[in-house]
């Protein structure tokens, strides 16, 4: 038997064929836009630390995965002769289709989200907790754009095998293109001839959908993208509200005791830092320095004692009687405190700009002209207004970091805190973020900073902090400091040149 290739050519203008390609199109947009938002809401649960939440997406994802779609869609289909009900959704063979298609890719999907939420680095959800952005605020504009853009390409690879799923869909009598084709050779038995056809109309919706899948890829990859100019604005700079000192301190930590495992790494520390002082917390690796710092915003909680910010409570011991603070008193207070990251922690899928205004629009602290305002003239005051149009990746770290202050400003805090904001630096970079520091410190900006810069901290500091062992061992003026310094502080300075 010869190979018909005129009827094939034929079945390309086949208009049953066309209306089911229409049919396979649409299933598969819906099921994939479905399964990731689905996929999504079953990653987050399954990250969730509530244990429930947790085991329930969990047993989702490994009984639908484990599930034939095949068996599904006939279960679902004829679901409504136990449930009478459902008949008016589930015997609509497209409806129930769908239904079943979704139910099986989320599962799939999920896991491919729970990828992207693991490769989102553990400082951005720092950084947007430091801004005193919330859990659903953080996950909208930092977590959720950065896990879809490293998703992407396992997403796109998930509809094209939506696509061919769609196949199986012809089981319970949707005219897809498989059925089409089915009803066709079984008229003229032109098995190959039709199949062809078949095979021609999924390899076109195929390469169609992977070229916008690319298209869409290459606009939400910042790599690819060049620096724009960012014109200045006429906008009026807006002025911050000028509140009130309230008590005697800026902030007070009151017998700070915590915990890793059976380490106890802060023995109870007592710190009181008054406004506009500026205060250095050194010593040797391990004494306890970042784990002090990082309780000062709540980044780490605490064991027992007490935060004060201000003059109110802000954080307190989860063992101490009443237990934690309340989230929501927490994240009133951590807007007035600017946390200035080692890592920088800046996000990588929004401009400079966009940096440093993104905490301030979101807690709708001007409107956009203002804001614009306000974060081109912070980078100018850090040196770094002609960057305003690149991304992260286009600065170096000593620009990145500088950018961190400004975005960190833009918040208009009380309090500064900075945790070893210069080791992360190239030797020649420390400087420049050193000279801003130090004109914040001459503007009267409270500050406590965790360094290893000795000089910097002597010279710039109106108080110096001597951890050692989770304990404060030494602390005083900087003059008083060195001239009545323990013995074990010597040894800690002794190849530090001072002067």
């Amino acid at each position: 038997m010869q190979f018909d290739w005129h009827y094939t050519a034929s079945l390309l203008a086949n208009g049953d064929f066309w209306k089911a390609v229409g049919t396979v199109v649409e299933l598969s947009v819906e099921t994939w836009l479905a399964g990731i938002v689905l996929g999504f809401i079953l990653a987050l649960a399954r990250q969730s630390r509530h244990s429930i939440v947790n085991r329930a997406a969990a047993l989702y994802i490994w009984f639908f995965r484990s599930l034939p779609l095949l068996v599904l869609l006939i279960f679902v289909y004829n679901l409504p002769q136990v449930f009478p009900a459902t008949s008016v959704l589930l015997s609509n063979p497209y409806a129930a289709g769908l239904i079943a298609l979704v139910l099986s890719e989320a599962a799939y999907i999920a896991e491919i989200h729970r990828g992207g939420l693991l490769a989102v680095a553990k400082g951005q959800l720092e950084a947007g907790k430091a801004l005193g952005i919330g859990y659903t605020g953080t996950q909208r504009l930092i977590v959720i754009p950065q896990a879809l853009r490293v998703a992407l390409p396992t997403l796109a690879n998930e509809y094209i095998t939506i696509v061919k799923l769609t196949s199986l869909v012809s089981v319970i009598s949707l005219s897809e293109i498989l059925l089409v084709g089915q009803q066709l050779y079984t008229q003229n038995f032109l098995v190959m001839e039709t199949m062809l056809a078949v095979a021609f109309y999924y390899v076109l919706i195929v390469t169609v959908f992977s070229y916008l899948l690319k298209r869409l890829e290459r606009h939400l990859d910042v790599s690819q993208r060049t620096p724009r100019p960012i014109p200045d604005s006429h906008a009026f700079l807006p002025t911050a509200p000028v509140t009130p000192n309230q008590g005697d301190f800026a902030l007070r930590v009151l017998g700070a005791r915590k915990h890793y495992g059976e380490l106890e790494v802060l023995k109870g520390i007592d710190l009181d830092i008054r406004f506009g002082e500026v205060v250095s917390i050194i010593g040797p690796s391990g004494s306890g320095k970042t784990t002090l710092i990082r309780t000062l915003n709540g980044l780490e909680g605490l064991d027992r004692g007490q935060v004060e910010l201000c003059g109110k409570p802000f954080l307190r011991g989860r063992l101490d009687d009443g237990g934690s603070l309340s989230g929501r008193l927490h994240m009133e207070g951590i807007v007035q405190v600017g946390m200035v990251f080692q890592g920088f922690n800046l996000f990588p899928h929004k401009t400079v700009l966009e940096n440093v205004v993104l905490a301030p629009r979101h807690h709708g602290h001007a409107n956009d002209a203002e804001l614009r305002t306000l974060g081109l003239s912070l980078l100018a005051k850090v040196g770094l207004r002609e960057h305003a149009g690149k991304y992260p990746h286009q600065l170096s770290g000593g620009q990145q970091q500088r950018v961190a202050i400004a975005r960190a400003l833009a918040m208009r805090p009380r309090v500064m805190l900075f945790d070893e904001p210069t080791s992360a630096l190239d030797p020649e970079l420390v400087g420049d973020v050193l000279k801003v520091i130090e004109e914040l410190a001459r503007e009267g900006m409270t500050m406590v900073i965790v360094t290893h810069e000795m000089k910097f901290a002597f010279q710039v500091s109106d108080r110096v902090v001597f951890m050692e062992s989770g304990q404060i061992a030494q602390a005083g003026a900087p003059r008083d400091l060195l001239d009545n310094r323990s013995e074990r502080m010597g040894r800690f300075l002794k190849d530090v040149q001072l002067a």
